[in-house]
């Protein structure tokens, strides 16, 4: 009864809530037994694509963005990391110190993708989230990106490559326009067979429900 299913996650790397997001669904999906049944692929999006190299202080960041004061950005951090931990991430007690550009990282996620496809990339995605929400590591450092990928089991040398030159560029700034002319405006975004939306960090359960009313219908309809 179970087909294969295609799942895109448009997230970033500076959203806590899609690391919520990311690990509810893959408990959702191993709560059903169908991992090998998934293609899961991450896409990119940038929440502050014009951050420039050094980042900004985290409070003072979410402040001016969303207009709440520092205490407020206190309780809502807490709120999440109580969240991040059922989901399976540790946030740092503190917080992340500062928001960077995750450009670079999206280029990695491509290249892991690319030479070793699904099971490589998502590897690297939850790494690189432990590096900024964990470790609340520079995310412009070079070093903290290459112990991520040394960390998925990927090729240290080819990446410091692809950090240090142009390399895929073009192509995922091609895949962040797809996505936001898509209409995709907010991260987490989980799209199933190129068809069905669920926006936002959702519980495990109702990542569960929504996959298995896919797989009801893709049934059902075959």
């Amino acid at each position: 009864m179970v087909t294969n299913l295609k799942i895109d996650v448009v997230s970033d790397i500076a959203c806590p809530w899609c690391a919520v997001g990311i690990g509810n669904l893959m408990q959702a999906i191993d709560a059903l037994g169908i991992r090998e049944k998934i293609n899961l692929e991450f896409q990119p999006f940038e929440l502050n694509p014009s951050m420039p190299v050094g980042g900004q202080d985290a409070i003072e960041h979410l402040t001016q963005k969303y207009g709440m004061d520092e205490a407020q950005v206190k309780a809502n951090q807490a709120n999440i990391r109580a969240r991040a931990k059922t989901a399976g991430y540790d946030f740092h007690p503190e917080g992340r110190k500062r928001v960077y550009n995750t450009f670079n990282c999206h280029r990695l996620l491509y290249w892991a993708l690319l030479e070793k496809g699904s099971g490589a990339q998502h590897q690297l995605k939850h790494q690189l989230l432990k590096a900024y929400f964990e470790d609340a590591s520079d995310m412009d450092e070079i070093n903290t990106l290459l112990n991520a990928v040394d960390r998925a089991g990927l090729d240290r040398v080819a990446a410091r490559e692809i950090i240090q030159s142009n390399q895929y560029v073009d192509e995922v700034k091609a895949l962040e326009r797809e996505y936001t002319q898509a209409g995709i405006s907010a991260v987490p975004a989980v799209i199933f067979n190129n068809q069905s939306l669920i926006s936002g960090a959702q519980s495990v359960e109702s990542y569960q429900n929504a996959i298995e009313k896919i797989l009801s219908d893709s049934a059902h309809s075959s």
